[in-house]
């Protein structure tokens, strides 16, 4: 049996500009983070430093088990095929990095995107058994089991977990919440609406100024506080056309994963500007043909941020009905629900432990055959 513990995995946090190192054993990292330039726009430069890098780490914590990352997609995750990637010029199509890893390092390699990475971990060591563990302190026999995992950056990422599966697809493509319709403009994929340009443009537009991509999210975010100068009311307006447009998308998701969703990533340190209008694109009602109006979801969505409304959510309305024709009665919880929260874990933090996880997943199903 695999025994947790002793499994060691190195991981690689990918970014445009560096690649961060580590290695993770017990979902605990046991060594001091490597960080290299990435060299993003020569492959031969970018493969030398991520086998680099790996070496490095290798040689400061001994033997290992697997190689377990994140890497922007389009790719054949399965496969480990990364395809034509913007932001990693270098990576200009059909570069098979995972074999090239495999053969250099003769352990098993794993990539998959940073949106499945990230709901994994909260899945597994964040959110969801933190949440699970409140519920029993407080008494509730309600567990959840299903994890959507949203990451909200320069674009839109997501990932789902169910009961302990990450849910990849045929494709690679499992859950792609960047081309959801978006409620702004129906022309457009979601993350026209949820990503850093999206802010940067609805606030040059409402501002009447040119757009900006100089004008970062966190600055546009100080105007709105009112701790930078700028126009106030442009920038609320960035953020709150960004809640429509994620709140959308949330409850889009939510209509086919019955399951709590756990926010991440650096800007969901705006929650307090885009919340309200999240919440009300999730909680809006829809109508039928004859202008009837009903609940656009079959459950009720909590804010869990606001702690005043966790009673309610681990209480849930207790029934208790009577069997006919038999004196046995049912206790039931009859108040279907889910929540939307942050994540307490960094996303690099969670998207590691994402990975490590996805490792031990697969070297216990390498142990059964």
């Amino acid at each position: 049996m695999l025994k947790q513990s002793a499994v060691t995995i190195l991981t690689l946090d990918a970014g445009g500009t560096n690649f961060v190192f580590s290695a993770i054993r017990d979902f605990k990292e046991i060594s001091e983070p490597i960080t290299l330039p990435a060299n993003a726009d020569h492959l031969d430069r970018c493969l030398s430093t991520i086998i680099a890098g790996f070496e490095q780490l290798a040689s400061a914590v001994g033997n290992f088990d697997a190689i377990s990352f994140a890497f922007p997609g389009p790719a054949n995750y399965q496969l480990g095929i990364i395809g034509d990637l913007p932001n990693f010029r270098a990576f200009n199509g059909d570069v098979p990095l995972g074999p090239i890893l495999k053969h250099h390092f003769k352990v098993p390699v794993l990539i998959n995107n940073d949106g499945n990475l990230f709901a994994f971990g909260v899945a597994l060591a964040g959110y969801l058994p933190g949440l699970n563990s409140r519920l029993l302190e407080a008494g509730s026999e309600k567990r959840f089991h299903n994890l959507i995992g949203i990451t909200l950056g320069t674009g839109f990422g997501c990932g789902i977990v169910s009961n302990g599966h990450l849910i990849t697809g045929d494709n690679s493509s499992g859950a792609e919440i960047h081309n959801t319709l978006n409620p702004i403009n129906p022309k457009w994929n979601a993350e026209e609406s949820v990503s850093t340009r999206a802010i940067q443009r609805v606030y040059a537009e409402e501002a009447g100024i040119s757009f900006s991509n100089k004008l970062m999210p966190k600055d546009i975010y100080d105007i709105a506080k009112g701790n930078a100068e700028g126009d106030i009311r442009a920038a609320n307006e960035a953020f709150s056309q960004y809640g429509r447009a994620l709140g959308g998308s949330i409850v889009n998701v939510l209509t086919l994963i019955d399951g709590i969703v756990v926010i991440g990533g650096g800007l969901s340190g705006s929650w307090d500007l885009f919340e309200a209008s999240m919440f009300e694109e999730i909680n809006k009602s829809i109508e039928n043909f004859k202008g009837e109006q009903k609940n656009r979801l079959s459950y009720k969505v909590f804010n869990l941020e606001d702690l005043s409304t966790f009673d309610e959510f681990a209480r849930g309305v207790i029934k208790e009905i009577t069997v006919q024709g038999t004196d046995k009665v049912i206790k039931y919880d009859s108040l279907p629900r889910s929540g939307v929260a942050l994540s307490q874990l960094g996303g690099s933090r969670a998207t590691s432990l994402g990975a490590y996880a996805l490792a031990l997943k697969h070297l216990e199903n390498i142990e059964h055959e």
